[in-house]
């Protein structure tokens, strides 16, 4: 079983509680503060599992070549550090209170669900590729965790939500529609250690649930598990593919 991954109190755990009960305990729709909770308790070894976060940080090579099936969907709700854990946290918290209350608590939970298995089938299918187009095994080897893949496909949620306003993306002022991907690239030039893969596979995902069909399907599919459909803003699904590139 996992114990705690550092002694003592980590500064990260600390700051994302402060900034929660600034923000408001009561003003965090349920979903959301659930998900905060279990992947913070879930760092900090105050959930017990039968697993380290080592062992099921996803990568091509593990699920393709040993089956290791469940890092599709587990390595999603484990951190690498108390920071990692508060910045995703804080993202979390700012795209959850503005997309569970127009989706509603049961659906929002179900499509974080979907995502994290969207995400987490694209990075193995972008790390094989990628593997055969450069002949370069790193991109299959690479072993991530972390919530930042849902975040991304978020994003692309959020922003399809609010159709053209500007968004603030290291200090500059961007249109929508390139606001995730100048997030992507200045993300990698800040942090180079971070998932390339896991952050364009979220993108992805988050595209074809805005853009595609598949967003249509899953939203009546949900729908006929909780009873309430998804609501969208105005003409969600009409914008063109090609206008997020």
């Amino acid at each position: 079983m996992r114990g705690r991954r550092q002694p003592g109190l980590q500064y990260g755990l600390v700051l994302l509680a402060s900034q929660a009960m600034n923000y408001g305990i009561d003003k965090i729709p349920p979903t959301t503060l659930i998900g905060m909770a279990v992947q913070s308790l879930l760092y900090a070894g105050l959930i017990q599992v039968p697993w380290n976060p080592e062992d099921v940080c996803i990568s091509t090579f593990k699920v393709l070549k040993y089956k290791e099936w469940r890092t599709i969907f587990l390595s999603n709700f484990e951190h690498g550090s108390d920071m990692h854990l508060y910045y995703n946290m804080i993202s979390f918290l700012l795209k959850g209170s503005f997309l569970e209350p127009m989706y509603g608590t049961a659906n929002f939970a179900i499509l974080i669900g979907l995502l994290s298995l969207g995400c987490g089938m694209m990075y193995v299918g972008l790390g094989h590729v990628l593997t055969l187009i450069t002949d370069d095994y790193s991109y299959s080897t690479a072993c991530a965790i972390g919530f930042s893949a849902v975040l991304f496909a978020l994003k692309v949620i959020v922003v399809c939500e609010e159709h053209d306003r500007p968004h603030n993306v290291g200090g500059f002022r961007v249109p929508s529609k390139f606001a995730v991907w100048a997030e992507l690239v200045l993300i990698h030039m800040l942090v180079p250690n971070s998932s390339f893969i896991g952050h364009l596979g979220g993108i992805l995902v988050g595209c074809l649930y805005c853009y595609t069909f598949v967003g249509e399907i899953i939203d009546s599919k949900v729908a006929m598990l909780t009873g309430r459909p998804i609501i969208h803003e105005e003409q969600f699904y009409r914008r063109r593919f090609i206008r997020i590139f």
